[in-house]
């Protein structure tokens, strides 16, 4: 009764709306009538279609000739190999490859039981069905109608499913349905049938990860594809359209009833008798597992790097990269990364957990400073996660010290400053917000030279300094290291690693390159080379380096950075590795919130020598009440940085600084007064102006000399 009044009021409804578009229908009749014989329209409707068709044909038709097509055997029979500084094999990539097996090695019962089940035109057909496209049309338009944005079904050929696995997206559409009708005729241009069936039974999927008809035989029944027998054959076909469904390790069942329609099919198309079929489905499922996987991810994290570069600089995708057989070379230094690798593992190294068991992180990153290239870099501690969060890489935190030599000692020897120029360090407020920097534990000495406020890492002189060359002096020189400080960053706490936006260790270990290489900075990367299975190179990346100091001021700066690490008031003392000199600096920042007045969010160590640059972050993913660290001079991960600086300072060239420790040169030499020493001496304004031009005219041509030096000799 219900049903019936229902139907009543949907016709009433109906009549409304037939009776209202009534008159709408009656004017476009008309219109159709009047025009439509008159101009031709049909034949026009048809010329507007034929042109759209013959645009998009052409257009596809480019597509695949440019496809690359003559490289898919070589890309598919081989893993991407990532190859390290010395041209050596490192590891491999891949995600959808097994062990590789010509067509001879494949047992004919696989090829007769897959044909016979996914495509059994398939020797007779030219990479495409005529009757799978009708179908797909069908589909496309009842999808359509029902306002699904995709295709199902289809009646793909072997080509069509090759191609779709390995140029295509699995999305369902009339695009890229279109797309690999264009490719499949194209990949039937260039291979044999039986090259097609070796690329497709090699690139399938069957389940558990396994890929590949080869590794399938050894993950089910513990045999060589070679050697399958036709129950076997059977369930390998069955699975390809459902291998999660139809694995007999997981699904033996579905696995047995699924290859017994195979056998039903194999019988149809003549490659077994109905008797055969009837006795093979008698047989019993068993499977035997022999499959060993070989985990080739041998640097996960630098291998992460190299798949992150390759996607963000050069344009790759990652399925490209993980299965198209390339070849990447690397600047990785297989050495220096299992020494990096073991500072890591090892727990003594760190701090201990926080109460609720969260583990302080840690990352870190080596860079060759004179083409910045990266040897090695650990994104974590703990379990690593494929292309996870790497923290050497992708965190932005406040650096705090470690940028004190760039924001405000560079800048300030590049304007008339001396390493030994005596600095105020008084408890001192500044503008109008009352900017109020203070030491770590509130100790000043009225006055001390450079090195040494460098060196112990005085807060109040780096300010003090920095308001005197002026924040713009400080900004710019932040910018032409390669950082890049947010607008509201342009004031004083610049000089205590005030950065809105912060910065990654690979970010700081750059800039440093400066230092170690002469004033020139590098550009850092992971990539040099890549070639394609077919040995054209695809990316060749040469070094790039910019001069942004003298030579003059970045061995000054090294000289004073050298007291850090081999002073005994530096803060990086016992950092150093016996037997080595290295220069750097040390930073932390303060963890707010904490109630505690050591409670520290950050620590940081960079050290450098003419060879190798290393920056370690140390912290807490989420820095609260319950995770921060303690001792907020920094102290506490110098011993980490000891250990790791000694696993990679053997490998180097471990080429000697040609400059000595500032202090030391401050005993040896009587260094000339400065502008601000003048003035402490009551020297009048304008000598100490034209004191200070003087040494700024020097220095920049210092700095001319230095670009026509490099210019002339290449060096």
């Amino acid at each position: 009764m219900k049903n019936n009044k229902f139907l009543d009021g949907l016709r009433s409804a109906l009549r409304t709306i037939g009776r209202w578009l009534s008159p709408v229908w009656s004017v476009i009749r008309n219109f159709l009538k009047k025009y439509w014989h008159r101009y031709q329209l049909t034949r026009w409707v048809i010329v507007a279609f034929l042109t759209l068709f013959l645009i998009m044909s052409a257009y596809l038709t480019f597509e695949a000739k440019t496809a690359n097509v003559g490289n898919l055997k070589a890309a598919l029979s081989q893993p991407t190999l990532i190859m390290d500084k010395h041209d050596e094999k490192a590891g491999s990539l891949y995600s959808q490859k097994g062990d590789w097996v010509d067509l001879d090695k494949i047992s004919p019962n696989v090829q007769n039981a897959v044909v016979a089940t996914e495509d059994r035109n398939f020797y007779k057909e030219y990479g495409f069905s005529i009757k799978g496209i009708g179908r797909a049309a069908v589909m496309f338009v009842m999808n359509k109608v029902m306002r699904r944005g995709y295709i199902s079904g289809g009646g793909s050929t072997l080509t069509q499913q090759l191609v779709k696995n390995a140029f295509l997206s699995q999305q369902q559409t009339f695009t890229r349905k279109a797309r690999e009708i264009f490719l499949s005729v194209e990949v039937e241009n260039v291979y044999s049938k039986q090259d097609i069936l070796a690329m497709y039974l090699n690139n399938a999927y069957f389940g558990n990860g396994v890929w590949g008809v080869q590794d399938a035989a050894k993950r089910y029944f513990g045999v060589n594809a070679s050697d399958l027998t036709v129950p076997q054959a059977a369930i390998i076909a069955g699975m390809l359209t459902n291998p999660s469904g139809y694995n007999p390790a997981d699904h033996p069942d579905n696995a047995r009833d699924r290859r017994n329609v195979v056998l039903g099919l194999m019988a149809e198309t003549g490659k077994i008798t109905k008797s055969q079929a009837d006795q093979y489905r008698q047989t019993p499922v068993i499977t035997y597992d022999d499959y060993h996987y070989e985990d080739t991810y041998k640097f996960p994290y630098y291998f992460d790097s190299v798949i992150s570069e390759a996607i963000n600089r050069y344009g790759l995708t990652e399925s490209e990269i993980m299965n198209r057989g390339y070849k990447i070379y690397t600047y990785l230094d297989q050495n220096n990364q299992r020494g990096m690798e073991q500072t890591f593992e090892n727990d003594a190294n760190f701090p201990n957990n926080a109460n609720d068991g969260t583990k302080v992180q840690a990352s870190s990153v080596a860079v060759d400073p004179k083409t910045g290239g990266v040897e090695a870099v650990v994104g974590g501690r703990g379990k690593h996660v494929f292309r996870g969060f790497n923290r050497a890489t992708q965190i932005k935190r406040q650096p705090g010290s470690t940028l004190k030599p760039i924001a405000v000692y560079t800048p300030a020897l590049s304007n008339g400053f001396d390493y030994d120029s005596n600095l105020q360090d008084k408890l001192k407020s500044y503008g109008t917000n009352k900017y109020r920097p203070a030491n770590y534990n509130d100790q000043y000495s009225g006055q001390l030279p450079m090195y040494q406020a460098l060196a112990q890492s005085k807060n109040a002189p780096a300010v003090w300094l920095l308001n005197k060359i002026g924040v713009n002096k400080g900004y710019e020189s932040v910018q032409k290291f390669g950082l890049k400080p947010d607008k509201e960053d342009k004031n004083l706490a610049l000089a205590l690693g005030g950065l809105t936006n912060g910065i990654s260790p690979l970010q700081l270990a750059g800039a440093y390159t400066a230092f170690a290489n002469d004033g020139n900075l590098a550009q850092t990367g992971f990539i040099r080379k890549i070639v394609d299975a077919s040995g054209n190179v695809i990316v060749d990346n040469t070094p790039q380096t910019k001069r942004i100091m003298s030579t003059k001021v970045a061995k000054t700066m090294t000289s004073m950075m050298l007291g850090v690490f081999n002073s005994a008031d530096g803060t990086g003392a016992g950092a150093e590795p016996a037997g080595y000199q290295i220069a750097g600096k040390t930073g932390s920042t303060e963890a707010d919130g904490t109630g505690s007045t050591d409670a520290t969010k950050d620590k940081w160590i960079i050290g450098y020598t003419p060879d190798v640059v290393v920056a370690t972050w140390e912290g807490f993913d989420d820095t609260n009440k319950a995770h921060h660290l303690e001792n907020i001079t920094g102290v506490g991960m110098n011993g980490m940085f000891q250990s790791e600086m000694s696993s990679i300072l053997p490998n180097t060239k471990q080429t000697k600084f040609d400059t000595q420790n500032a202090a030391t040169l401050a005993k040896n030499e009587q260094s000339p007064s400065n502008l601000w020493d003048d003035i402490q001496n009551g020297t009048s304004s304008i000598q100490d102006n034209i004191s200070q031009g003087t040494d700024s005219i020097k220095q920049k041509a210092g700095e001319w000399f230095d670009d026509a030096k490099k210019a002339i000799t290449g060096q």
